[in-house]
This record gives C-alpha cells, structure tokens and sequence, in this order.
C-alpha cells in the first residue's frame, strides 16, 4: 500500500481528463447502447403488452353481476369491466411469452449492469428467480404477470436511448 500526502493528492485530483480518456468513456458508453439496442425487440414489447393489458381467464361470476345491477340501482360507477373478445391464454401462448421472456432474460442480465447507475441486484434476482420457476397450468397466467412486471422494472431502471 502507497500512501500519498495532500499535496500529491491536490496535484492528481486537479489535473484534467486526457482526450484518450474521454473518448474511451464515449466508446464505452456508446457499445452499451448499441448492446441495448440488440437486446430489446419489438415482440418483446407486445409480449409484455399482451400480458399486462389484462387478458380475461373466466367470464364474469354471477356475483359481479349482482354487485353491477346494485351500483347502477344506487347510481353509482361501474366497476371497470375486462374486455370480452380476448380469450385467455392458450398453453401454445404461455410456451411461446415464456420463451420469449426467458431469451429477454438472458439479453437483460448482459446489459441491463450497464445501463444503469447502480447495479439492479433485486431486479435481476428477480428476474432470475421468475425464470427457473415452472408454474402449474392454472397458475401459468399469475407467473408470466409477474414476470413481465419484473421485465418492464428492469427496462424502466435501463431509460430510454435519447
């Protein structure tokens, strides 16, 4: 170990960056980017899309129905109803967001560390954590939910490219 006195000090601290160095940092950050822009498809935003936008699994229970015919008795809003075009998720469709999820990880947990002013640990525990799982059938929705929030975290933390 080297100890070095104030004035040493004062003198390396004050002395300005060399062009060298500053454009090995632009090149750095430059790679990150482009490593970024690799990463992050447009099928892995509608996956995430397809999930988060609230995909129906069961029609309505009669229980809601009752609760909707009283508010509009008592004049009150009805509570947001889910669109009733979507089917729920087929086991074909859960295999195929799984595996785009999974190959996102993979990307994400290469340039997510770079991208970021401090290291996502939790996110990318996460992240890993979400992708061993193997979910029962009826619980393949719940998990790919989850998955996609831990996804769409990670990218928020990551900002945009401009």
């Amino acid at each position: 170990m080297v100890a070095v006195d104030d004035a040493t000090a004062a003198t390396l601290l004050g002395q300005s960056v060399t062009a060298e160095a500053a454009v090995q940092h632009r090149i750095v950050y430059l790679l990150s980017r482009s490593l970024s822009a690799d990463g992050i498809s447009e099928e892995l935003i509608d996956a995430l899309d397809e999930i988060l936008r609230g995909r129906p699994g069961a029609p309505t229970p009669i229980r809601g129905r009752r609760l909707a015919g009283l508010l509009a008795r008592l004049g009150l809003p009805l509570p947001p109803s889910r669109p009733s075009g979507v089917a729920p998720l087929s086991p074909a469709d859960t295999a195929r967001i799984t595996d785009q999820f999974r190959r996102a990880t993979s990307q994400l947990i290469q340039i997510a560390p770079h991208r970021v002013a401090v290291y996502p640990t939790d996110e990318l525990r996460r992240l890993l954590a979400l992708r061993d799982e193997r979910p029962a059938p009826d619980q393949a929705l719940s998990h790919l939910r989850r998955y996609a929030m831990v996804i769409s975290d990670l990218l928020d933390l990551m900002g945009d490219d401009e």
